[in-house]
C-alpha cells in the first residue's frame, strides 16, 4: 500500500513522466493471485544425448506430458479451448550440471537457442561436447481471465476537478506543504486533481507531488502525470560528489556479489556451492583491487597480485574472449588449492581493456600427497598438488577443455577430480561473465569517464578511511609464537604528521622446512583486512587501504618465502596468526584462534574439506583519541579473521559423503575470562563410513590465543581419532591419520582470548 506514496518521486529518479495506479494498487498482489491462469506442469527425466533418436524420444515424452497436463485441467471444470500448453527442454553439455530451458521448435532453432542461452551464461561454448537432453517439460495454462489495462485517460467523460474532502499537511520535496485530500469513493471518470494531493482508499494511499496531476479513467485506473518539465539534473561528473561516491561503493560491491550469486548457483563441488569458500573482486586496468563482494579477507587482499601476474606475462596478448586461470602463490596465489579466474573486460569495440574481473575458489582437490590437498607433512610446492601459472583456459570463446584436463592430470601428483575441477572452472567462468556484463552496463549508464574516476575516488576514499585511523594510533609491538617453534614478529611505527604507518616484520623466523610460510601476498591481504577491520564506515576493501602503509617483509622469511617452499598451511593458518599479530601490536584486543582448524577427508572417490569454527577475541572499544571507553565479547563458534566460509549443512554432507555428523556444540569454559570474555570454540565428531585419511592442519595446540590488558587466554585445541575398539589416538596440530568404517574423528576448537582484567 506504500507505493502510490512515492510514486511521483520514484518516477523523477527514473525519468519517468507518467504513473499508473490501479485502483486496488493496495493488494495488488492478492488480486493478481486471485486472477492468474490456472496451470498444471508435468516434467519427466530424459537423459538422453541430442540426436535424431533422441529428440524423437524426448518429443514423444513433451506430447504424453502435454496430454496429461491438458487433462488435468479439463478435470478442473476448464474449457478445453481456453487450455494452451507451452512446451520446453532442458539442454546441457555432457558432463556439465547446468541445464538451460530452451523452448520447443524445430532442431536446428533449439539448438540455437541452447547456444545463445550457453554463451550468455558462461560467456563460451563447447563444441566439442554433445549436448543433452536432460528433462522435459509441458504447462498447460488456462487463458481464463482476461485482464486489460487501458492507461489512457477517458476522453469521453468531461474533466471535472472535484471538491476536497479535507485538508493536510504533509512533508514533500524536502519541506511542510497544505494539500487537499481526496476520498477515492467520491472520484469519477475525467476528475483532474492538481498536485500537491492526497488521494486516500481502504487499501492504498496515493500522494500527488507537486509539478504532477492526477487524472481518473473510466476503469478507474488513476494515471499521474508530470505537470511542469522535471527539473534539469546535471550529469554525473568526473569530481567526487559524497553521495555519488556512496552510491558507486555500492554499485561496485553489488557487481562482486552478483558475480558470487552466480558462482554459488553454477558451481558443482559442496566446497563452492555450499561452503561458499570463493571470493569475487572488480579491478581497474591497471589490476588494483577496486570492490569486492564480503567473501573470504585472505584471497580479497591477495588476488590483485593475481591479476597483475596475468597482466605482466601477457601485455599486449590478451584479446576479447579469453580468460585465464592460475594458482600460483608466487604470483599473487595463497595456495593451490585456491584456483584464480582472470577475465579482461574489454570496450565494446574489441580493443581496449576497461577492467578486469576476477573470481577465486577453494576447489576440493588439486592433487598433491593427500585427498583435499591440504597435506600436513608437505615441503616443497610440489607435494601439494598442480601448479598453474598464466594458463589460457578459454580463448576466442571456447574454452580449452582437453589442454586444462592434461595439466590437472599430468603433474607428479595430479588431480584426484578433474571433472569436479573443471565444472568448478566453468562456475568462476560464467561469475566473471557477469562481472563483465555489469561493468559494461555501468559503463553504458554513466560514461567511462565517470566509472573510471570513481574507481579511483573509491580507492581515494578507502586511502582516507585508514589514514583517519591511523591518526589515533600509536607505536606497538608483538611477537606471535607458532605451535612448531617459529614466531611471528611485528613493529607498528606511526607517523601522525603523514597519518602513515610502517609495519616492519622483521625478526620474523626465516623460510621454514615445513608448509607454515606464507607467501607475500598473504601477508598483504592479512594488512589490508586489519585495517580495513579498524574503519567504521561501510566500504569495499580495496587496494586505496594499502597506500598509507609501508610493509616490510623480509626475504626468505616465513611471511615472503622463496619457490619452492611448501605453503599449504600458510595461507590458512599462518595468516591467521600475522592478524593475531597486528592485532596484538595495536593493542585494541585480544587474540582469536590462530587457526582455521583445517581439515580434510577422502579417498579416491570422495575429497572433502572444511574449517571448523572457534572462538574469537575480546576487544576495547576506543573513542577519536584512543582512550578505552569500552569493550566486546568475544564470539563463540565463528568463522574468525582471514576466513569467512560456512560449515556444509549436515544434511548436504551426509547426503553427497560416507560420512556422520555424531555432534557439533560449543566447548563451554574454552574462551579466556576477563572484564570482557573470550568466545568459546566448538567440539565437533564426524563418524566415517568408509575408510578414508584424514588430515588436520591447525595451530593453537600448543600456543593459545591470547589475552590483552589482563584478560587471560583461551583454551588450545585438542584433535582425536576414536577407534571402533574404544582406543584414541591424539592428534598434533598438524597430523593425519587412516581412519576405517565406523572410526569417528572428533576436534575441539580453541577459544579466543579475553580483554581487561576481571573484577
Amino acid at each position: 500500500g506504500a507505493g502510490g506514496q512515492h510514486a511521483c518521486r520514484v518516477a523523477d529518479e527514473l525519468a519517468m513522466p507518467r504513473v499508473l495506479v490501479h485502483p486496488l494498487a493496495g493488494v495488488l498482489s492478492a488480486y493478481g493471485m486471485g486472477m492468474a491462469a490456472s496451470t498444471a506442469m508435468r516434467e519427466r527425466s530424459v537423459e538422453q544425448p541430442w540426436s535424431p533418436e533422441g529428440e524423437a524420444n524426448a518429443r514423444q515424452i513433451l506430447q504424453e506430458l502435454a496430454g496429461t497436463a491438458r487433462d488435468e485441467l479439463i478435470a478442473q471444470q476448464v474449457a478445453e479451448e481456453l487450455i494452451r500448453v507451452e512446451c520446453k527442454f532442458y539442454l546441457r553439455y555432457e558432463g556439465t550440471d547446468t541445464a538451460l530451458p530452451v523452448a520447443l521448435d524445430t532442431t536446428a532453432a533449439m539448438l540455437e537457442a541452447f547456444e545463445k542461452a550457453y554463451l550468455l551464461r558462461f560467456s563460451f561454448l563447447m563444441p566439442q561436447r554433445r549436448v543433452v537432453i536432460e528433462s522435459a517439460v509441458a504447462e498447460a495454462i488456462a487463458d481464463e481471465a482476461s485482464v486489460t489495462t487501458s492507461v489512457a485517460t477517458s476522453e469521453a467523460a468531461s474533466r471535472r476537478e472535484p471538491q476536497a474532502a479535507d485538508t493536510v499537511r504533509i512533508y514533500s520535496q524536502d519541506e511542510w506543504r497544505e494539500c487537499s485530500l481526496y476520498h477515492s469513493v467520491d472520484l469519477r471518470a475525467g476528475d483532474f486533481i492538481e498536485g500537491p494531493a492526497v488521494v486516500s482508499d481502504a487499501n492504498a494511499t496515493t500522494l500527488v507531488d507537486a509539478g504532477w496531476h492526477a487524472s481518473v479513467t473510466g476503469r478507474g485506473d488513476m494515471i499521474l502525470e508530470r505537470s511542469v518539465p522535471r527539473p534539469q539534473r546535471f550529469a554525473v561528473g568526473t569530481h567526487a560528489d559524497p553521495v555519488m561516491l556512496e552510491i558507486f561503493n555500492n554499485l561496485f560491491m553489488s557487481i562482486a556479489e552478483q558475480m558470487g550469486y552466480r558462482l554459488q548457483n553454477t558451481a558443482h563441488s559442496v566446497n563452492i556451492k555450499e561452503r561458499l569458500d570463493f571470493s569475487c573482486a572488480i579491478f581497474d586496468s591497471g589490476g588494483e583491487l577496486v570492490a569486492n563482494a564480503p567473501h573470504i579477507p585472505v584471497h580479497l587482499g591477495s588476488m590483485s597480485a593475481s591479476v597483475q601476474a596475468i597482466i605482466e606475462a601477457n601485455a599486449g596478448q590478451l584479446h576479447p574472449g579469453d580468460v585465464y586461470v592460475l594458482n600460483n602463490p608466487y604470483a599473487g596465489g595463497t595456495h593451490l588449492p585456491d584456483v584464480t579466474v582472470v577475465t579482461p573486460v574489454f570496450d565494446k569495440a574489441g580493443k581496449d581493456i576497461l577492467f578486469y574481473v576476477g573470481s577465486r575458489g577453494h576447489h576440493a582437490d588439486i592433487g598433491g600427497l593427500t585427498p583435499g590437498s591440504m597435506p600436513s607433512n608437505s615441503h616443497v610446492i610440489e607435494e601439494e598438488g598442480v601448479l598453474i601459472t598464466n594458463f589460457r583456459l578459454v580463448e576466442g570463446g571456447h574454452m580449452r577443455e582437453a589442454e586444462m584436463r592434461a595439466l590437472l592430470t599430468g603433474a607428479r601428483y595430479p588431480a584426484r577430480n578433474v571433472d569436479q575441477n573443471l565444472a568448478d572452472l566453468r562456475a568462476q567462468i560464467a561469475a566473471n561473465e557477469k562481472g563483465r556484463e555489469e561493468l559494461l552496463n555501468m559503463v553504458a549508464a554513466f560514461g567511462l569517464d565517470v566509472v573510471q574516476a570513481y574507481m579511483r575516488h573509491v580507492q581515494d576514499n578507502a586511502e582516507e578511511s585508514v589514514r583517519q585511523v591511523i591518526a589515533t594510533l600509536k607505536d606497538g609491538h608483538f611477537v606471535q609464537p607458532l605451535d612448531n617453534g617459529a614466531r611471528i614478529e611485528v613493529r607498528l611505527a606511526v607517523d601522525r604528521q603523514t597519518r602513515s604507518a610502517t609495519l616492519d616484520f622483521t625478526g620474523t623466523s626465516a623460510q621454514l622446512s615445513n608448509n607454515f610460510n606464507a607467501p607475500r601476498a598473504v601477508t598483504t591481504a592479512a594488512v589490508l583486512y586489519v585495517f580495513r577491520s579498524m574503519v567504521d564506515n561501510d566500504i569495499p576493501i580495496n587496494s586505496g587501504g594499502l597506500k598509507p602503509l609501508r610493509l616490510i617483509v623480509p626475504e626468505n622469511s616465513m611471511l615472503n618465502p622463496r619457490y619452492p617452499a611448501a605453503v599449504v598451511a600458510g595461507n590458512v593458518e599462518t595468516s591467521s596468526c600475522v592478524t593475531n599479530a597486528l592485532y596484538g601490536a595495536l593493542g585494541v584486543m585480544a587474540g582469536s584462534q590462530p587457526t582455521m582448524n583445517n581439515v580434510t577427508f577422502g579417498n579416491a572417490h570422495y575429497q572433502y574439506y572444511e574449517t571448523v569454527s572457534g572462538g574469537s577475541g575480546a576487544g576495547g572499544r576506543f573513542d577519536a583519541s584512543g582512550t578505552l571507553v569500552g569493550g566486546f565479547d568475544g564470539t563463540s563458534v565463528v568463522q574468525t579473521q582471514m576466513t569467512n566460509s560456512r560449515l556444509t549443512d549436515p544434511e548436504i554432507l551426509e547426503l553427497r559423503f560416507p560420512v556422520r555428523l555424531e555432534r557439533y556444540v560449543i566447548r563451554h569454559g574454552s574462551g579466556g575470562a576477563g572484564k570482557w570474555h573470550g568466545g568459546n570454540g566448538g567440539v565437533r565428531t564426524l563418524r566415517f563410513l568408509e575408510a578414508m585419511t584424514v588430515s588436520t592442519l591447525c595451530n593453537g595446540w600448543i600456543q593459545p590465543a591470547f589475552g590483552a590488558a589482563g584478560g587471560l587466554p583461551g583454551a588450545v585445541g585438542k584433535s582425536r581419532v576414536i577407534r571402533t575398539d574404544g582406543q584414541v589416538q591424539e592428534l598434533a596440530h598438524a597430523d593425519r591419520a587412516e581412519l576405517q568404517a565406523g572410526d569417528q574423528f572428533e576436534i575441539e576448537t580453541p577459544g579466543g582470548g579475553g580483554y581487561g582484567a576481571a573484577s
